[in-house]
Order: structure tokens, then sequence, then C-alpha cells
């Protein structure tokens, strides 16, 4: 799915998200709910920077929640693409981080299959003949029939 069609499912299905950018790990917007979603992407990869520097512990961070008296920003990375969102004052965190979570994976290509190797005209291999014994009983295969033509009356 377009990162554009999977945002716009996204701020109708979730009424607490205001707006959302879907960035890559280099910071190019590959969708946006709002005219600046360039500013926005940079700001929420910087608050990720500033929070990998924080964090305890090998793993990434993964996602994270900012909140203030006037709103919240989320963002949720998977993989190299990320999502960030604002919301009103005392969203529900893990309904607003499920949402996101969902519409980051929609937006994520599918992987392209891998090309068939082309077939090559190889001979079959010819079949062994084995020297058993024929089996009792064993019945000799009826040649096919010729097929009749119809009359042409």
């Amino acid at each position: 799915m377009e990162a554009q069609q999977a945002l716009a499912d996204l701020t109708e299905i979730s009424s607490q998200i205001e707006a959302a950018v879907v960035f890559d790990d280099k910071g190019k917007v590959v969708g946006s709910t709002l005219e600046d979603g360039e500013g926005f992407a940079k700001a929420a990869a910087d608050l990720l920077a500033a929070a990998e520097e924080l964090k305890t512990g090998d793993s990434p961070l993964t996602q994270l929640e900012i909140a203030t008296g006037d709103g919240s920003v989320f963002v949720v990375r998977e993989g190299k693409t990320t999502i960030a969102a604002t919301t009103a004052p005392a969203p529900t965190v893990g309904l607003v981080f499920y949402d996101l979570k969902s519409a980051l994976r929609s937006v994520k290509p599918t992987p392209k299959p891998r090309p068939r190797p082309t077939p090559t005209a190889k001979p079959k291999p010819a079949l062994k003949k084995t020297g058993g014994a024929k089996k009792a009983g064993a019945k000799k295969a009826a040649a096919p029939r010729p097929r009749k033509k119809p009359d042409a009356s």
C-alpha cells in the first residue's frame, strides 16, 4: 500500500491522531498529512536520535512517546521505515501505538519475488532398463485406437 493511502486510512480510523508522516532512514518523506512533512520528519528523527543516546541496553529503540500539556508526539520505527504522529492531550497510548504500527506495516513494500531461473534445454536422462524378469500376470499395454474422423456429410 502507498504511504499516503496508509496515512489516510490511519487518520480515518484513529480519531486521536491529528497529523502523521512516514519517512525512511535517510529522512526522505514517503507520505505526510502535513504540508511541511519534511520538517516534522526531521524533528521526529532528531527525537529518536536523542532518545537513542539516553536509552540503556543494546537493542535499538523502536517506539517513543513524548507528552506535553498540549499533546503528544509518537514515533514508531520498524527497520528502515519510521512513522511519527501528533495527538491531542491525554491520548490512549497503547491504541495510538497499535494504530501507528499497523499503518507502518501496511506501508512496507511487499518483497519482490526472486526471478525464476530460465530453463535450459537439458536432455532428460534416459531410463535405465533393468534386467529383471517380467512380473507374472503383467498385461501388455493395448495399442492406442485410431481416432475416427467425423463424416463430412
